[in-house]
């Protein structure tokens, strides 16, 4: 039914009851016995049949705010029945029933997909009322991972194990922390991030919590298999030779004692041969001394530095060294006033270890060419970026640059970029490589 119907059946039976009046009126004001009796009855009628009319109306109105206050939309009022303007009501009433019943059938259904979801996942999550405790949601992997029953409030956690309920529930941890935690029968390398949500006037708690002891472990392996497999490459290159020679050494001057009439070692092979051996011994130790400098810088020194008067260190300190090499080294900062909170020391050294392999990346190129650039990307982070146009990394080997000893170079420890990138996650920041077009590499320090 529309407004403009029910507006319109009402004012015809207004109109009647008013006619029906102004007939009633005239007869007590003539005295017209036959008039005050049909107005009467008239009046009593169409007042009778509006009162009916309206309050059929307002009672079917109540009984539906009435299944809607107690949430009952599975009602179903009679269409074929009745007057015009109450099929059309009931129309009206069923039309907001199945709406609400598909809108509460979607929302249904999105949250048994979410639960299907957070119940697969190997990650534990709870939400709670950070008021009251109470668990609004908690998933399989939560519990298994604490070895916990379910439970419906977080004092449950309290009661029994403080410890974690202080980790978990009582601390805010505004970064994704690592922490251990103190299991009973063993301890458990874990990621921890909560965050505060609120519902209406209600504060809730999110608290994500993910087992790393497998992923750590295996990585760590992963990483002491190819330490390993590399340390074991160059240490036999070296121990090879010496042993070879040092058995060489060995078996002439044998000979020569046991016949020494016959003078059959030349001494002065002998001092070559010691000499090689003093030789290969020192690239051992140089070796060894380089593995120790990836386990130097554990801690920082920070200091706020501008990026002008970063780069100014580095172009004064390498400019001299270039002269000959017939490069042209550019610096350039976007800003004068921006300004890096690091370890100048590291940066530097840093900075000096890609921009010397920018230049010799130049090396067989016309109008070889290094820039240094300073600035913030979209995300207002600060950059360093270093570009060349030599002749960048081939692509079989750009995932094993960051490799400890991983070098293709003749000379060179092949640390450098692994320094580079411990120094720059020590700053929670990170370094990225990529290839330009036509040629080139750019090497970005993002802060």
């Amino acid at each position: 039914m529309t407004y403009n119907n029910y507006a319109f059946f009402l004012f015809l039976r207004i109109c009647g009851l008013l006619s029906s009046a102004f007939i009633l009126s005239y007869g007590v004001l003539e005295s017209q016995l036959y008039f005050i009796i049909g107005g009467a009855v008239f009046t009593l009628g169409f007042f009778i049949n509006i009162y009916r009319y309206v309050t059929k109306r307002f009672v079917e109105m109540d009984d539906f705010f009435e299944s809607v206050k107690y949430r009952d939309f599975s009602r179903w009022f009679v269409e074929d029945r009745g007057s015009q303007d109450m099929r059309r009501l009931h129309k009206g009433f069923n039309l907001v029933n199945r709406t609400i019943k598909e809108i509460n059938n979607d929302r249904q259904a999105q949250f048994v997909y979410l639960q299907k979801i957070l119940a697969m996942v190997n990650v534990g999550i709870i939400a709670f009322n950070v008021e009251t405790g109470a668990v609004l949601w908690i998933n399989d992997s939560f519990l298994k991972l604490l070895d916990f029953p379910s439970f419906k409030n977080i004092s449950f956690v309290k009661s029994r194990r403080p410890e974690i309920f202080e980790e978990l529930f009582d601390k805010y941890h505004t970064t994704i922390t690592s922490t251990t935690l103190r299991m009973r029968q063993e301890d458990i390398e874990v990621l921890i991030s909560d965050t505060v949500f609120e519902v209406e006037d209600t504060s809730f708690k999110l608290v994500v919590i993910q087992n790393i002891e497998d992923t750590l472990n295996h990585n760590e392996s992963e990483a002491w298999k190819k330490l390993l497999s590399v340390m074991t490459h160059e240490i036999m290159n070296s121990i090879a030779p010496i042993s070879s020679l040092a058995e060489t050494l060995e078996t002439n001057l044998k000979e020569s004692i046991e016949k020494p009439a016959l003078q059959l070692t030349d001494p002065e092979d002998v001092l070559a041969g010691i000499s090689s051996i003093k030789k290969r011994s020192e690239g051992l130790m140089k070796f060894a001394q380089t593995y120790r400098s990836l386990n130097k810088v554990t801690h920082l020194n920070r200091t706020e530095v501008y990026a002008k008067d970063l780069l100014d260190s580095i172009q004064n300190l390498l400019q001299p060294s270039i002269k000959e090499k017939e490069v042209k080294l550019e610096f350039e900062v976007s800003n004068p006033k921006l300004q890096l909170e690091i370890d100048s020391y590291l940066i530097e050294q840093v900075l000096i270890n890609l921009i010397v392999n920018a230049i010799e990346a130049t090396e067989d190129f016309e109008s070889p060419q290094v820039m240094v650039q300073a600035m913030t990307n979209s995300k207002g982070n600060i950059q360093i970026i270093i570009r060349d146009n030599g002749s960048g990394i081939p692509a079989e080997i750009m995932e094993s640059v960051f490799v400890p000893f991983f070098s293709t170079k003749n000379r060179g420890s092949g640390i450098g970029l692994s320094l580079s990138k411990q120094i720059m996650t020590l700053h929670q920041g990170k370094i990225q490589l990529r290839n330009l077009e036509p040629r080139g590499t750019e090497a970005r320090l993002i802060f």
